[in-house]
């Protein structure tokens, strides 16, 4: 089976690991600040905190902000659940905004009509969240100015978008949003197995963030109501999470970073010999914008109205004929949970049939060229 992601694993990076191993510190030792440092010297961002998922990097992310009970996060459906579930950990309510059928992130022009509309009502979200979809980013400059204008906070979810940029920001500088996180999973660029982080400029956020991910308690002899006590003593000042990374994944997700321009730009030649191997079938491929480096998580397609087949059928073909094809996402409104709970829920037709007609294709750094072939060669066989 030919997977649609994969991890990528050298023989440094189990070096790395092996080293940790050895050492005395298993969690809560150097490498994890290592790992941070590493990340801010890429996206740019002043300050990094390293947690044991994307999850919960969304979570204390938006703890951090101060998301309150019954205030309400905007986001996109086309996303993993988690954009979504962490805002309902605290209490918060979700609306789901339609994507733009080019881009399949979060379409600014709804987003706009829907601010206008709340700013009517009085019920402005809290937070905005962007979905940097299949590794392209959202049009941040123009996010950011109605951030301004709607006193909104923007926390970025590129899970998918390590390694992007946009204009001549990496993803994660955060020069238009408070907060951006990012996701270490194995299918995605880089991996520390499980994992995630956060990136801001915000001192303050940072530090709450850093004290939400580890239980609320703290040493730092500035924020303790007793500083008189032994060495022994420590204050719980928030309630927090055990959302820690450990040293052993802190050690691989450093020693990726070296390979991330590599696997970035090893997928990116990946993405064009599908951009013209598949261009005359009757699929729609993905759209890159003329100032953005897309990261290049994900390369779906989307079935033309008058493909030959409909996409189960062609997602069962492919699967049998041992190609790990994929659905991104099923929108998250259309969840059983999400439908019994009765959330807010706008028309998203765009998210609808998005969802009905597409399917993510094999792309990552290991695939090989005779697998990409397969892959090509099947499409064409079912579409051609």
């Amino acid at each position: 089976m030919i997977p649609y992601g994969r991890q990528n694993i050298s023989a440094e990076d189990i070096a790395k690991v092996v080293d940790v191993l050895k050492s005395d510190f298993l969690t809560q030792g150097p490498r994890v600040p290592d790992f941070e440092s590493t990340l801010c010297a890429w996206t740019g961002a002043k300050h990094g905190v390293a947690v044991n998922s994307a999850t919960s990097a969304l979570h204390i992310a938006y703890l951090a902000v101060g998301l309150k009970p019954e205030e309400e996060v905007w986001t996109s459906p086309i996303t993993f659940v988690a954009t979504a579930n962490a805002a309902l950990y605290c209490g918060a309510r979700v609306r789901f905004i339609d994507i733009d059928l080019q881009t399949y992130t979060i379409c600014l022009d709804r987003l706009e009509e829907m601010l206008i509309e709340a700013e009517r009502s009085g019920r402005l979200p809290k937070i905005v969240v962007p979905v940097h979809f299949s590794g392209q980013s959202c049009d941040m400059v123009r996010l950011g100015k109605l951030a301004q204008q709607y006193g909104f906070h923007v926390v970025e979810d590129a899970s998918h978008s390590i390694g992007a940029s946009f204009g001549a920001d990496h993803v994660g500088a955060c020069h238009y949003s408070d907060i951006c996180v990012f996701s270490f999973h194995p299918v995605k660029i880089i991996t520390t197995a499980e994992g995630g982080a956060a990136t801001t400029n915000d001192p303050e956020l940072a530090r709450k963030m850093r004290l939400l991910r580890s239980h609320g308690v703290t040493r730092d002899a500035d924020l303790l109501s007793n500083q008189d006590a032994g060495g022994w003593y420590y204050e719980q000042i928030e309630l927090g999470f055990n959302y820690r990374m450990t040293e052993i994944q802190a050690a691989l997700g450093t020693s990726q970073m070296q390979r991330l321009e590599e696997f970035v730009g090893t997928r990116h030649v990946r993405a064009k010999v599908y951009d013209k191997e598949l261009a005359k079938l009757p699929i729609s491929l993905p759209y890159r914008e003329s100032n953005q480096y897309s990261a290049l998580h994900l390369y779906p397609v989307l079935l033309d109205h008058n493909a030959p087949m409909s996409r189960r059928t062609l997602f069962d073909k492919l699967r049998a004929a041992g190609i790990g094809v994929n659905v991104h996402y099923i929108p998250v409104y259309m969840q059983p949970w999400y439908r019994d709970a009765k959330s807010q829920q706008d028309s998203c037709p765009v998210a609808d049939d998005y969802y009905a007609r597409t399917i993510s294709v094999p792309l990552y750094a290991g695939l090989s060229t005779q697998g990409q072939t397969t892959v090509i060669e099947a499409l064409h066989q079912f579409l051609g």
